[in-house]
């Protein structure tokens, strides 16, 4: 009766040894983020956060109402949104996802167990056994490139999550800026409404008692009625953009009754010089850097398909067995997948198409990045004229345009319609000239996110024209 038989494949020692310290990486939630927070503080010198359901996560929320308690400044708006944008965090979750690619990469296959068990099915018969652990032998050599690979994706998530961040605090000024800008305006409004409601009941009392005609009594009626439905409008504009911002800070509930305490900032006398920013943005700008990145790992994925296209599935190891009344045996094993039909002709065409489309990506960006950045910069230098065209001529011109108004329609030289179109030319002027400030600073905003990185600060801002207060 000859004895029962096996058959083990084994990897040799070494191998094994390999595979045991593949099994070894594991995945670091905190990992990704620090190389973020640390991109986002050097170019906003403001930190971010990461919550990951953590006890520290508590302290952060203590902070934000501390930071809410205050009146709310630019920065203070943009380290709200760092900390607590809802998308925001959820962009941070791509990293956890692209880190676990990461480690995924540098992992070798598992092994593969086979067993079975042959039963006699007479009485003279021996029950035979055997078994075998195979491993692939191929992940061994391309192991460092998949994991090059991997990891150059990792740092390229890690830019385009930054990259994010960065938008969202150039989204988050500017929203600042239209609320500053807005509450200016309702304030301006109230003042016209104010004037043009004393205006209205004055004129009532001198028709009542016969000093004014119906003509004047029904045209400072209707200014006021225009008076009214203008702060109407700009209430709700205000109300329209303090909710932007709220959106952005991921706000609600008790949250949202922040106060604002800064006026809306003159801008400044002179800028700083800005004609390297084009190559400034193509150093520093995080969404470039991370396409460039992304070509290059297009490239060694594409290197990695073309120096394993000619070989499959390759499993070594060992076996012994031991034949009825024989010697033992050992040797080595080998199996080899024979590629005839699938060379990788597909997955390497492929990867070919998107390293062009990578490449071409890097090259529309950098083509953009130069041509926006040069618009972004001409908006920005007109719009800084405008403001002090608007500070040292029109508005001056203005008030006196109303002064000499006023003093003529006490003499009767002119009528009261002509005085009212000088103070609602007064009040547009002003309107126009706040509007004018807050497009140079949101314009600003957009140039730093242009170029990835804070402008150079000009020269401090000059002191502020008189708000017109509207004569009764």
């Amino acid at each position: 009766m000859p004895p029962p038989r096996s058959r083990v494949h084994w990897k040799y020692p070494c191998l094994l040894a390999v595979f045991l310290l593949g099994g070894c990486a594991s995945v670091r939630k905190e990992r990704g983020h620090s190389e973020v927070a640390t991109l986002v503080e050097e170019r906003t010198g403001l930190k971010t956060r990461w919550n990951q359901g953590t006890p520290e996560d508590a302290q952060v929320q203590q902070h934000l109402n501390a930071l809410l308690a205050q009146a709310l400044t630019s920065d203070r708006a943009v380290e709200v949104a760092l900390l607590n944008n809802p998308a925001l965090q959820g962009t941070y979750e791509e990293l956890g996802v692209s880190q676990a690619d990461m480690v995924q990469a540098g992992l070798l296959t598992n092994p593969s167990f086979s067993g079975s068990i042959g039963f006699p099915l007479s009485s003279d018969g021996v029950t035979e056994t055997e078994f075998s652990i195979v491993q692939g032998f191929v992940d061994l050599f391309t192991l460092p490139l998949r994991k090059r690979v991997a990891k150059e994706q990792f740092m390229a998530d890690t830019l385009r999550v930054a990259h994010e961040a960065l938008a969202t605090t150039a989204e988050v000024r500017q929203t600042f800026t239209e609320v500053q800008a807005r509450q200016q305006l309702v304030a301006l409004r109230r003042e016209v409404f104010q004037a043009a409601d004393a205006a209205a009941e004055l004129a009532d009392r001198q028709r009542t008692a016969g000093n004014v005609t119906a003509l004047v009594l029904a045209t400072e009626q209707a200014s006021l009625e225009q008076a009214r439905l203008d702060l109407a409008q700009d209430e709700l504009a205000l109300f329209e953009a303090r909710e932007h911002l709220n959106r952005l800070m991921g706000l609600f509930g008790a949250r949202v009754q922040w106060t604002l305490s800064e006026k809306l900032p003159e801008v400044p006398v002179s800028e700083a010089p800005l004609e390297h920013l084009e190559t400034l943005a193509i150093r520093q700008r995080l969404d470039i850097d991370a396409a460039r990145k992304q070509a290059s790992l297009l490239w060694n994925a594409l290197e990695l398909a073309r120096s394993t296209r000619f070989f499959g599935r390759v499993e070594v190891g060992v076996h012994t067995h031991r034949d009825a009344n024989g010697p033992r045996l050992f040797g080595p094993t080998l199996s080899l997948e024979l590629p005839i039909f699938d060379q990788r002709q597909a997955l390497i065409a492929r990867l070919e198409a998107q390293y062009r489309q990578g490449e071409d990506r890097l090259t529309e960006l950098s083509v953009n990045a130069r041509s926006e950045v040069r618009a972004a910069r001409a908006r920005l230098m007109t719009l800084r004229n405008m403001a002090e065209r608007y500070q040292k001529a029109v508005l001056p011109l203005r008030a006196t345009i109303v002064e000499e108004s006023q003093r003529q329609y006490n003499a009767m030289q002119i009528g009261l319609p002509a005085l009212l179109i000088a103070r609602r030319e007064q009040v547009e002027a002003w309107r126009a000239y706040l509007e004018t400030v807050r497009d140079y600073w949101t314009t600003r905003a957009d140039l730093e996110r242009l170029v990835g990185g804070r402008l150079p600060k000009g020269t401090a801002p000059a002191a502020p024209p008189p708000s017109p207060l509207p004569p009764s």
